[in-house]
């Protein structure tokens, strides 16, 4: 079985729709892993409409955006800073219908790949769905994550940040982000099975801008080019991410 992982969407339509196309070309793709934080961003009906759409070809499993999206929706407390901004903005885009497609999602799903044999998704951790851990993280911190899975391959998400590594002989891979990408401009996602294969799928930005910036959401235009237009350097993430992986998050 071949699988294409989409991690991080962030509603960002244009550009998932632009990895769907690809994914369409290539031809051989059997599933579709939505690897967690497919709402959270300026389109996030038509974003969960379209994965819908593609019925039980599409593996859904939750992150922190999923988790945050339904507590807004069911009047619950949200986180403060950012990520209750996007809660709040998001949270009136969305009918009972969109929010029941996230509710629920299991926070890890394992699958077999032609080649690698049993693969673990997850959107941050096999432990928590918000913990921060990186390429260059210590390995005494990743025995601590990766602490009780069997699976040779663990696949992750919620850093946006692609890589492929080994830790004491387990395969560990992040896709990057489809919609919040860091570094150059472009979606970020991987196929597996029989190898890993991290790609990144080129769209024309200036008119998902523009389509993004038409949406209802609450400051688009400002998201989208923040994130779209003038993406942050892999430096400056990694930089900002080690600071939040040593405060424990």
């Amino acid at each position: 079985m071949r699988i294409a992982v989409l991690a991080d969407i962030h509603a960002n339509l244009p550009a998932l729709e632009a990895v769907l196309a690809e994914i369409e070309q290539l031809g051989d793709v059997d599933r579709i892993v939505a690897l967690g934080d497919i709402a959270a961003g300026p389109m996030p009906a038509p974003t969960l409409d379209l994965l819908a759409s593609l019925g039980e070809r599409v593996v859904w499993v939750h992150g922190n955006g999923e988790r945050e999206l339904v507590s807004g929706f069911d009047g619950e407390p949200v986180p403060d800073g950012p990520a209750g901004d996007t809660v709040r903005a998001c949270v009136p885009l969305l009918t009972r219908r969109h929010r029941d497609l996230m509710d629920g999602l299991p926070m890890t799903v394992t699958l077999e790949a032609d080649g690698l044999g049993p693969v673990l998704f997850c959107h941050a951790t096999p432990r928590r769905d918000d913990e921060m851990i990186l390429v260059d993280s210590p390995m005494s911190r990743w025995e601590r994550v990766l602490d009780g899975v069997p699976a040779p391959v663990v696949v992750c998400g919620h850093t946006h940040m692609p890589y492929d590594r080994l830790v004491n002989g387990r395969r560990v891979v992040n896709p990057g982000s489809v919609g919040m990408a860091y570094g150059p401009p472009g979606a970020y996602w991987a196929v597996l099975g029989p190898r890993v294969e991290l790609r990144r799928t080129g769209y024309d930005v200036t008119a998902a801008v523009a389509r993004i910036s038409a949406a209802d959401y609450p400051g688009a235009a400002a998201w989208a080019s923040e994130y779209v237009l003038h993406p942050y350097g892999d430096a400056a993430a990694l930089a900002e991410f080690t600071k939040l992986a040593g405060s424990g998050l």
